[in-house]
């Protein structure tokens, strides 16, 4: 199947059994809750474990669960990274962020909510036919990339780190810990769940991470403007310090790397390419 018609069937029942999870109280933590995760979204983190547990053989219902569990850390990732005490966002995917609508106590609830569901779904999800140690595996996995050494160290790093951080090793660790760990976990749960080799979730591994580095730094590129760099601003940009054509050359190499890291494990997968090529700047793009 092409790649954009999967991708859009996909995210199609991705919707509808996020709908499920998050119908099921009528308060305002939900409605909070419900508010972020239907707010828009390319839902990239879902799909790529959908695509990897698919590519090795798995269900779409055995991985569904799996995938909505991924994507509620996802959103209230994003809901407490826009409180005010974070990045003080008032604008998220075109529209108002959830504590402008709800408050910043409820929609710090909301993001603990969700939280909380997702390790409900996790523990609920179906066995694999692999046994459930392969579970135990990916639900550890997932706890770590976003637990107090992944995603949360990346959030601190975010806001403690110099602002004129020119160090390229210093950011490669706030942006692996912060966007690649979730990435990166979304393409190796799949994988895991299915029940592939080490050499092959090391190659998805190897995948994600620099998909993620590239995410990251090509959001960074938007944050400021290709050509232009706001004053007062006070949040570590790599892209800022390499300028747009540096930036724009590093996205790329990251994403080639990415690629490579597939087809030198023979993982011939047109799904995963396609979000790798998708992210990279075309020559007659730049300026």
């Amino acid at each position: 199947m092409e790649t954009s018609n999967y991708l859009q069937k996909k995210k199609a029942r991705l919707e509808e059994t996020l709908s499920s999870f998050l119908s099921g109280e009528d308060s305002m933590v939900f409605a909070a809750m419900r508010y972020a995760v239907f707010s828009g979204g390319k839902r990239i983190r879902p799909l790529l474990l959908l695509a990897t547990g698919e590519y090795f053989g798995l269900t779409e219902e055995i991985l569904l669960p799996y995938a909505c569990a991924i994507e509620c850390i996802h959103n209230y990732s994003l809901i407490h990274d826009d409180l005010p005490a974070m990045d003080n966002d008032d604008i998220r995917r075109g529209q108002p962020t959830c504590h402008k609508i709800f408050g910043e106590a409820l929609a710090l609830l909301a993001g603990d909510g969700l939280l909380s569901l997702a390790f409900e779904i996790l523990l609920s999800a179906p066995w694999p036919p692999g046994g459930p140690g392969l579970k135990e595996e990916v639900c550890h996995d997932i706890a770590l990339a976003t637990g107090p050494a992944g995603m949360i160290a990346g959030q601190w790093l975010d806001l403690s780190l110099d602002p004129g951080v020119t160090n390229i090793q210093a950011y490669e660790e706030l942006a692996r810990k912060k966007t690649a760990g979730l990435i990166t976990v979304s393409a190796m749960s799949g994988a895991r769940l299915a029940g592939a080799s080490p050499v092959m979730v090391k190659a998805l591994e190897d995948y994600g991470t620099k998909l993620g580095l590239a995410w990251q730094l090509k959001d960074d590129l938007e944050d400021i403007g290709q050509d232009t760099v706001p004053a007062g601003s006070f949040r570590p940009n790599l892209a800022r310090h390499l300028g747009p054509q540096k930036t724009r050359e590093l996205v790329n190499l990251w994403l080639s790397q990415s690629i490579e890291a597939l087809r030198k494990a023979e993982l011939n997968s047109n799904h995963l390419e396609y979000f790798a090529s998708q992210l990279k700047f075309r020559s007659e793009k730049r300026p």
